[in-house]
C-alpha cells in the first residue's frame, strides 16, 4: 500500500496543531497572563521568553521537518526510487553544518541568558525617582500575610500598591516552603523559613492582577491565591487611611491564630506588632548560635529598623533568572 497519503496527513495534522497552539496562546483571547505584562520586570521577562524560544526554534523546527522528510523520502515502498547510501564513512560538510549551527545558537543563548540574569536580579532595586513601598510577605498554611511596615498595617490574601511606584518585597515563610508569584508583574521567587528574600517589582497600569503560591505546600496549596490591586497614589493613600480607621489591630496572639493551618478569607489590620516580621524570620535561630543561612542569603539576626523593615541578605531565585 502506498504510504504517501498517510505521510501527508501526518504532516498536515502537525502543522495544524502548531498553528492551533499559537492561535490559542496569542489570538484567541485566552488568559495567558505571562504574555500580558503590566510592569517593567514582566515586560523584560516576556522579551527573554520570546528571544529564547525563537532561538531554540531555529534548531527545533528544521529538525522536526527534516525528520519527517527523511522518514517519508526513504520510506520502505516498492515504488520508492530515492537514492540510499547507508555506508558513508563520513561527510565533512554535513558534520560541519549540524555541529556549527547548534554551537552558534547555544553561544547566543548563553550571552542572552547571562545578560538577562543580571538585569533581572531580584534583590537589585529598580531605578526610579519614587520611594519604594515596602511589603513584608509571610507564607502561611494556606494563606498569605502582607505587612506594610511604613504604613503600620497588614492584610491577608490581598495587596494594594500605587501605580508606577517600585515595590520592595521582603519574603519569608512560617510554614512549608512556598513560591510567591504575580505573573503580570514578574516571575516567582521562593519563600523559606529562616530566610528573608528580596524581590523588586513595579506595576505601570491600574487594575486587579492575579497572584498565587506556585509551589506544592500541602492540602490546600491550590487555594493560596491573592489579588493585587494597583491604584492611583491618591486611592492608595485613602485605602491605607480607611484601614487605620475601620480595621482591627493584629496582635501577636492574633498572628499565632492566623498562622495555624487552614484557609482564610481576605482581611485587614490597622496595626502590626513591632518587629513581627523579624521575629518570624529568626523564629528557628537558637540564641547565641550562628545563623545557618548567614553566608548565603539568610536573614540577619540583628534588630530591625524603626519601620520594621529588615535589611537582610538575599538569595537569587533558583530559576533561569532572578525574577523568573
Amino acid at each position: 500500500m502506498n504510504k504517501k497519503p498517510k505521510a501527508i496527513i501526518a504532516l498536515v495534522l502537525t502543522v495544524l496543531t502548531v498553528a492551533l497552539l499559537i492561535w490559542t496562546c496569542f489570538y484567541a483571547g485566552g488568559k495567558y497572563v505571562v504574555f500580558d505584562p503590566k510592569g517593567p520586570i514582566g515586560q523584560t521577562q516576556k522579551e527573554l521568553i520570546i528571544l529564547s524560544t525563537s532561538m531554540a526554534a531555529l534548531l527545533i523546527v528544521p529538525v522536526m521537518f527534516l525528520t519527517f522528510f527523511i522518514i517519508w523520502r526513504y520510506r520502505d515502498a516498492p515504488d520508492n526510487k530515492a537514492k540510499y547510501e547507508p555506508h558513508w564513512d563520513d561527510s565533512k560538510k554535513l558534520e560541519t553544518v549540524w555541529w556549527s549551527i547548534p554551537i552558534v545558537v547555544i553561544l547566543i543563548l548563553a550571552v542572552i541568558t547571562a545578560r538577562y540574569t543580571y538585569l533581572l536580579e531580584p534583590s537589585k532595586p529598580m531605578a526610579s525617582t519614587q520611594k519604594p513601598v515596602t511589603i513584608q510577605v509571610t507564607a502561611l498554611d494556606w494563606k498569605w500575610l502582607f505587612m506594610y511596615p511604613e504604613e503600620g498595617i497588614a492584610t491577608v490574601n490581598e495587596i494594594h500598591i500605587p501605580k508606577g511606584v517600585p515595590v520592595r518585597f521582603e519574603l519569608t515563610a512560617d510554614a512549608p516552603m512556598n513560591s510567591f508569584w504575580i505573573p503580570q508583574l514578574g516571575g516567582q521567587i521562593y519563600t523559606m523559613s529562616g530566610m528573608a528574600m528580596k524581590l523588586h517589582l513595579q506595576a505601570d497600569q491600574e487594575g486587579t492582577y492575579f497572584g498565587s503560591g506556585a509551589n506544592f505546600s500541602g492540602e490546600h496549596f491550590g487555594q493560596m491565591r491573592f489579588d493585587v490591586e494597583v491604584q492611583s497614589d491618591e486611592d492608595y493613600k485613602n485605602w491605607v487611611a480607611n484601614i487605620k480607621k475601620q480595621s482591627k489591630p493584629l496582635t501577636k496572639d492574633g498572628y499565632l491564630a492566623l498562622a495555624k493551618p487552614g484557609l482564610s478569607q481576605t482581611d485587614e489590620y490597622s496595626s502590626i506588632p513591632d518587629g513581627l516580621f523579624q521575629d518570624i524570620v529568626t523564629k528557628y535561630v537558637v540564641e547565641g548560635a550562628p545563623n545557618p543561612h548567614g553566608g548565603h542569603g539568610g536573614a540577619s539576626t540583628e534588630g530591625s529598623s524603626k519601620s520594621g523593615s529588615t535589611d537582610t541578605g538575599t538569595m537569587s531565585n533558583m530559576n533561569m533568572s532572578g525574577h523568573n
